[in-house]
């Protein structure tokens, strides 16, 4: 049987109307505006937490993004782990395994603080991380932030990174992957 065959017959009941490109670019809109409209699932403020994203996706540690964010590294963590930015915990997935015990009451407290192998402060992260959960509206706009942001190295004006991130010579990685030549 042919494909004229099959064909044979069939007629088109509906047509297609042609509705052009659709256009849902917002890349322009400040992360600080598009974090407003969802302050209230942020332990920090929009604008804190649009400096910690700046700051973490240029990569900067936790720690030096908070204190440029002015807000403790705990809180730092908190608000990115809230963004969806992945590494933020402190435990590994084993470790997190038994914080989720503690929670869900089938081991004490003082038993998970000893295996899960952290301190107080890593372990009270970690509890944080596994009892809120990133709000999908936060990670879409920080999402659409960082993939329409500079390249890894370069501030939102294109500037190089201070604080060390860079090499002298403005590359990103700081020159850690030598020369294609050297290769040969």
């Amino acid at each position: 049987m042919t494909l004229s065959e099959i064909a044979d017959g069939l007629e088109v009941t509906a047509s297609q109307r042609d509705r052009g490109v659709a256009v849902a670019d917002d890349t322009e809109t400040p992360l600080v505006d598009r974090l407003a409209e969802h302050a209230d699932d942020l332990p920090c403020t929009p604008e804190a937490t649009a400096t910690l994203v700046d700051a973490y996706t240029a990569g900067r540690s936790v720690g030096d993004a908070a204190r440029e964010a002015g807000v403790t590294p705990m809180t730092g963590a908190k608000a990115l782990h809230r963004c969806g930015v992945e590494g933020v915990c402190p435990l590994a997935p084993t470790r997190r395994d038994v914080v989720r015990d503690w929670l869900d009451g089938r081991i004490p407290r003082s038993e998970a603080v000893a295996l899960a192998g952290g301190d107080e402060a890593d372990f009270a992260l970690a509890t944080y991380v596994e009892t809120h959960d990133p709000p999908s509206e936060l990670v879409e706009a920080v999402d659409a932030h960082v993939a329409g942001s500079a390249p890894l190295g370069a501030g939102s004006d294109g500037s190089s990174v201070s604080a060390g991130s860079a090499g002298s010579d403005g590359d990103a990685l700081g020159g850690a992957l030598g020369s294609p030549d050297g290769l040969r």
